[in-house]
């Protein structure tokens, strides 16, 4: 399961723990499921901000999530920054709440490259079982030719995987969408120092039921 602790994990713990959990499989049946119609029985968020316009902006935001940039957030951080944006690549996500470092395992599960008048680039990734969520991500960047603009989206399914996050569960929720808006903020100051922020729209799309 999820490691937690008082102290931030060390490269050596966490460089062990990717190792554990790159030996399993995701811990859910629905892969894939962020590219089209997300599966029942799950909270279903959505994060949507416009980056600017042109191939420049679509580009660094490109070269931004490739570094991970979208979770350089202080109080979440992927590792290592430099994992590949590729199919079975596994990483960890660091996140820090109620006083505790929780260390999570994802896998990429797919890519997206796509070239046309809807430019797309971005992957997703699904939670192993070392993960207090159960579910997937996608991080998606697309430049529409016709009106130019560039826009960062993120969609995401999940449920607890955990007793603490059953319990603590409307924390949980209230970091999950903070992790959307952060993510987008992270995204658009890569891109656009010294811009202002624009509206960053975020909506969920479905109420969790047991199953």
């Amino acid at each position: 399961m999820a490691r937690l602790s008082i102290r931030k994990p060390t490269e050596q713990t966490r460089r062990r723990f990717l190792s554990e959990q790159a030996t399993h499989e995701v811990g859910y049946s629905q892969v894939g499921a962020t590219a089209a119609l997300p599966p029942s029985g799950y909270i279903v968020d959505r994060t949507r901000v416009e980056l600017g316009r042109g191939a420049t902006t679509f580009a660094a935001a490109r070269a931004a999530l490739q570094r991970w940039e979208q979770f350089r957030l202080g109080w979440v951080e992927a590792w290592p920054t430099d994992t590949p944006l590729e199919r079975g690549q596994v990483v960890a996500v660091l996140g820090w709440a109620v006083g505790l470092w929780w260390l999570n395992a994802c896998r990429i599960v797919y890519t997206v490259d796509e070239a046309g008048p809807l430019t797309r680039f971005g992957f997703a990734y699904g939670t192993l079982p070392g993960h207090v969520e159960r579910g997937e991500e996608r991080f998606l960047l697309e430049w529409d030719r016709a009106s130019d603009s560039v826009w960062y989206d993120i969609v995401a399914f999940s449920r607890p995987n955990h007793l603490l996050s059953w319990l603590g569960y409307p924390l949980v929720r209230r970091h999950q969408k903070r992790f959307g808006r952060d993510s987008a903020t992270a995204m658009f100051r890569a891109v656009a120092t010294g811009s202002s922020l624009p509206t960053i729209w975020q909506r969920t799309e479905s109420t969790m039921v047991q199953v």
